[in-house]
């Protein structure tokens, strides 16, 4: 499938702060099922300081301002081949360890809701705490876990945030993306399985002009490598698909974030429209 993506990102101010620096994630790679044919960055309020490759191979891009405007514009766009892989992105290569991904962050630190969501799945790995994980459990394992969470958690835009933790969604019992991909991974891991975030990109069928940003959990299954888990969907990516960034949790994925000097309010608003040639 080939994907025409068009995301402007507008910050407004209601003063122009006197100095800011943005993180930019918005830059897809050619890896696994996509292949970037074109793509680029514009700014318009800001400048661009740095770009480089962090520690997960995520394309990262730092802009800062300085006082001379009350509005900062990012507008990413190009066109990404995909094709159906099923969910299977492959075999892990990255400067970061996968012994990494089996730790807890903030975001994703267990406890009892957790705990209550895996009742009785760690027993089908068969194997003792200690070494559980994706070669007892496999496929099916994990697709069993992406059910659970989409049961416990009904999708709702008005309940979380960035910063609501796994637990802290479960208790809730509402969420989004974000905080669907934050409880899979919590439980994976708590179950011995290698887990990751991804941030990205979902054209939905029924419509040019998208929402938001999307994110959804990889789990590393053996024989297979990473393999995506969409549990606010109930599916494996398919060519719809386009990811940006992955990481440990959201903060290590996230498409934009930064800190600014001064008290001015600040306004978001984000367009994204996403079409198939």
């Amino acid at each position: 499938m080939l994907l025409t993506i068009a995301h402007r990102t507008t910050y407004r101010y209601d003063a122009p702060p006197p100095y800011g620096v943005m993180r930019l994630r918005v830059c897809p790679r050619s890896l696994g099922p996509q292949r970037v044919l074109d793509w680029q960055i514009d700014i318009e309020g800001a400048d661009r300081q740095v770009s480089y490759r962090d520690h997960m191979g995520n394309e990262v891009w730092l802009i800062s301002t300085t006082g001379a405007s009350d509005r900062i514009d990012v507008t990413a766009r190009g066109r990404v081949e995909t094709r159906e892989t099923h969910g299977v992105f492959g075999p892990h290569r990255s400067l970061a360890p996968l012994w990494l991904f089996t730790r807890q962050t903030r975001l994703t630190a267990p406890g009892d809701g957790v705990a209550r969501l895996i009742q009785g799945m760690a027993d089908e790995t068969g194997r003792p705490p200690a070494d559980r994980g994706a070669r007892a459990g496999g496929l099916p394992l994990a697709h069993r876990l992406m059910e659970r969470v989409a049961q416990a958690v009904a999708y709702d835009t008005d309940d979380t945030h960035p910063a609501t933790t796994a637990e802290e969604a479960l208790a809730r019992g509402t969420g989004v993306c974000q905080d669907h991909s934050h409880i899979m991974i919590a439980a994976a891991r708590q179950l011995g399985i290698p887990a990751r975030y991804v941030s990205g990109y979902l054209r939905l069928d029924d419509r040019e002009d998208q929402t938001a940003t999307h994110a959804w959990a990889e789990l590393h299954l053996d024989g297979l490598g990473w393999v995506g888990f969409d549990a606010s969907n109930r599916i494996s990516p398919d060519e719809r698909y386009v990811r940006i960034a992955s990481g440990l949790d959201y903060d290590d994925a996230a498409p934009m974030g930064g800190v600014r000097y001064g008290s001015a309010a600040e306004s978001l608003d984000v367009h994204l429209s996403i079409g198939e040639q």
